[in-house]
């Protein structure tokens, strides 16, 4: 047994021999979501550890441990879908969900028997672990905060610091009607901080964060979170200097890692099936045309080793894949879930995603970059007269139907006679999703993912996702600014 299957197996194992989930209730429930004529029908399983602690000031603010737990069942018929969900993890709780999400409607298929074996397993395992990282001991967790909280503090100007540190561990159990079943174990972590800087009445924040599916141990290191405070320590001071930024229509250059959550929000969501199944997306009816400058590949990829957005299966039971939704500027492909997929006459690939067993799963994506260029970063600013340098992000929103966007620049420079130069407070970047594909002059070689920190949301949802961006060179976008 390779230690894929392994662990499939141990998800198994946890709802057989905690809550004696084995074969005949499977098809127990089955049948039942089964009786009428419907399409399909799934049970998702779920046992989730979580624990948590935050210091502020110097001190523990809170901290916790919880477990969340439940089954739920869907049902298709047609475009239509019948969820019930419930807390308890049992025979008559599968069976009542699956009489609840069966009553939506009936569908076109005839009702049949569904035989279930032993677990299928994903191919690969792309994030084993030895142990689950909610059982490191509190007094460790709490130990890496207040050495955090000390190492930030070296520098006089900072006057506060907050920093916390997250871990949960799922054990998910999927099966449907078409024969589907499969069992996965997923780990995830996240250590945040969070700095103040003051210098006379100037005050500026900086935050900054590193996880993903790996041991909570790794976080322990000096050498992965020393760097992280010190990225914290600098953004906050630096800004202490920064000029009001100007407004108007110029040169943006955007630098690689987490500023791709741009492309992410205002490109990402426009490319998922059901938006564009629905007609409701910029990107609707698009397959094979131009849709970016030439250069410009985006991709999807929910494979990657130990990264946060990474799945061995997504929440359908469906394996992760690599999937190109824009190629060399073309657009080829959308990101799909099983429904979806269906109703569109295509493939899943993988992108089924839900917050928890009490919701729905729906196209969503992964980890979310564009492929690096051939140029390099340098002489992509130097090719810049006037412009603006965006180095990070924090928040933003995007309106799916129209494309539109707005972002606040966390971090952002201005570029004069090709050079980085004078720190900028107040930049904002607005446009369009799919006209700002189109600007894009010069792709960098320089790709970098984001450090593990995002978390989308969507329809009341949130899951984790990564982002990535090569640095590139954005031609005549509006930037919304605090000078004048």
């Amino acid at each position: 047994m390779d230690q894929s299957e392994g662990r499939s197996h141990t998800s198994l194992a946890l709802f057989r021999d905690r809550f004696g989930i084995d074969d005949r209730c499977l098809v127990a429930g089955l049948d039942t979501a089964l009786e009428r004529k419907v399409d399909y029908a799934d049970l998702f399983f779920e046992y989730t550890t979580h624990s948590s602690v935050s210091l502020e000031e110097g001190i523990v603010k809170t901290g916790g441990y919880h477990v969340e737990q439940g089954v739920g069942v869907r049902v298709q018929a047609g475009e239509r879908q019948g969820y019930a969900h419930s807390d308890e993890i049992d025979l008559d709780s599968v069976r009542l969900s699956a009489t609840t999400a069966r009553a939506v409607s009936e569908g076109t298929a005839e009702p049949r028997s569904i035989a279930v074996g032993g677990a299928a397993r994903p191919d690969r395992d792309l994030y084993p672990v030895s142990a689950p990282p909610t059982d490191l001991p509190a007094e460790r967790k709490i130990g890496l905060l207040e050495d955090i909280d000390r190492y930030a503090r070296r520098d006089s100007r900072v006057a506060q610091v907050m920093a916390s540190v997250d871990a949960e561990h799922r054990h998910l159990l999927m099966t449907g009607s078409d024969g589907t079943l499969v069992g996965d174990e997923r780990p995830l972590v996240v250590l945040r901080v969070q700095v103040i800087a003051q210098d006379g009445s100037r005050r500026e924040v900086s935050a900054q964060g590193m996880g993903g599916r790996y041991e909570l141990e790794k976080l322990l290191d000096p050498a992965e979170w020393q760097p992280l405070v010190d990225e914290a320590v600098r953004v906050a001071t630096v800004n202490l200097d920064a000029e009001p930024c100007p407004a108007g229509t110029m040169t943006v250059v955007l630098g690689p890692g987490w500023p791709g959550i741009l492309l992410h929000e205002a490109v990402g969501h426009g490319l998922e099936g059901d938006f564009n199944r629905r007609g409701t997306s910029v990107f609707s009816g698009r397959i094979g045309e131009r849709v970016a400058s030439e250069g410009v590949t985006v991709i999807d990829d929910g494979t990657l080793d130990h990264r946060r957005g990474s799945l061995n299966v997504d929440d359908e039971g469906t394996p992760t894949g690599r999937t190109v939704l824009i190629e060399d500027g073309i657009l080829v492909g959308y990101m799909q879930d099983r429904l979806n997929a269906r109703l569109m006459g295509v493939e899943p690939t993988g992108n089924g995603r839900r917050q928890s067993y009490a919701h729905l799963p729906m196209p969503r994506m992964t980890n979310t970059f564009m492929l690096a260029g051939e140029e390099d970063p340098e002489d992509i600013v130097r090719s810049v007269d006037q412009g603006i340098y965006a180095a990070s992000f924090g928040g933003g929103q995007v309106d799916i139907t129209s494309g539109k966007f707005v972002f606040s620049a966390s971090e952002a420079y201005r570029i004069e006679g090709g050079r980085i130069t004078a720190p900028l407070k107040g930049a904002t970047l607005i446009g369009s999703g799919a006209d700002v594909l189109t600007r894009i002059s010069r792709i960098g070689n320089d790709l970098e993912l984001d450090k593990g920190i995002g978390t989308c949301g969507k329809d009341g949802q949130g899951v984790p996702v990564g982002v990535g961006l090569p640095t590139i060179r954005i031609d005549g976008l509006t930037v919304g600014g605090t000078e004048g």
